[in-house]
């Protein structure tokens, strides 16, 4: 749709709306129910223009009509409400899922770059004896799976693992992102180094034919705390493609657009890291059977799967972007 088609279809809706907020604006009038939930729906909608308007036509008029008369709208609905907690709802029930589901390919490619790595490094230690001798001396491999590798999750108390656990995936996390100013290769580069490393101490165990004792410590936490990684560098990545492609928009316009959704992913992403961490710290170490630190973790990973595709696919219908700034009530 090009942009006069967008103006013509589009504005009857803009007008309605700003009719309303003249109203509501005037005087200090309350609208009526039928009138508040009109402009309540207008404004979603607005909300959903603007973020069209900014990211396939970049029209400096256009973009600056529609963030007045969304302000404004955004003043009306929330001027009288207690904000605070009603953002942050606001935020994890339709604004961080909403971003993570429209960065879904990306997500997807970032999958591809840390899995892809661990399946070949794993799957070439677990075949070839001239790459498991070089990794190390069969008496430093043995001490590495019988005793190092279960004991890193009991070499502190739960609390302090945890919160040390939880700042380092949140680090992890933060550099995948980040290296999306790069050209997305620190990201690209993070995530197969992740990946390598995974499937390296995958692939001694099974070389040592113990890969069941690998995945009880590992999936507790690991399920959640690898798809946060995996969807920090889907933002990374995502920041990277506004570098790279930014379309009809400048390359600044573009990252600076893009900015505001990939945050909202990484600010999301930080309470999972906490979830993961806590699992990592009370759980994947304790004394508790392999099948229920196990189903644990898996409980925990389908739980935010289906946080994300239900919610976020049925937010990114409503039109809420994902972007900071541009979620809707």
């Amino acid at each position: 749709m090009d942009i006069d088609r967008f103006i013509a279809v589009n504005q009857p809706a803009w007008a309605r709306l700003e009719s309303l907020c003249q109203a509501a604006e005037r005087g200090g009038r309350r609208l009526g129910a039928s009138d508040l939930d009109e402009l309540v729906r207008l404004y979603q909608r607005a909300s959903s223009h603007l973020s069209y308007a900014r990211t396939y036509f970049g029209d400096p008029a256009l973009v600056a009509r529609l963030t007045n008369l969304v302000g404004r709208a955004n003043a009306i609905v929330y001027g009288t409400r207690p904000r605070s907690l009603r953002a942050v709802g606001r935020f994890f029930t339709a604004t961080f899922p909403a971003s993570v589901w429209r960065a879904r390919r990306f997500v997807a490619a970032s999958a591809v770059l840390l899995f892809v790595p661990a399946i070949v490094v794993g799957v070439w230690l677990a075949h070839s004896p001239k790459a498991i001798d070089a990794v190390g001396s069969a008496a430093l491999r043995q001490t590495y799976i019988n005793h190092d590798f279960a004991a890193y999750y009991r070499s502190q108390p739960s609390a302090q693992f945890a919160a040390q656990v939880q700042t380092n995936n949140i680090r992890v996390a933060f550099v995948a992102f980040a290296g999306g100013i790069t050209g997305g290769v620190l990201t690209a580069a993070a995530l197969a180094q992740n990946g390598a490393n995974i499937g390296m101490a995958g692939g001694l165990f099974a070389n040592a034919h113990k890969l069941p004792q690998f995945f009880g410590l590992i999936l507790p936490h690991g399920l959640l705390e690898l798809s946060s990684v995996v969807i920090a560098g889907a933002a990374g990545l995502q920041l990277a493609w506004a570098l790279i492609a930014p379309g009809d928009r400048s390359r600044a316009a573009a990252r600076a657009d893009q900015r505001r959704r990939s945050v909202v992913i990484v600010a999301g992403l930080i309470l999972t890291f906490l979830v993961a961490g806590t699992i990592e710290g009370f759980v994947a170490g304790s004394a508790l059977p392999t099948a229920v630190r196990v189903g644990i973790g898996v409980v925990v990973e389908v739980a935010f799967i289906l946080y994300v595709v239900v919610l976020g696919r049925a937010a990114a219908e409503r039109g809420v972007t994902g972007a900071l700034g541009d979620d809707h009530p």
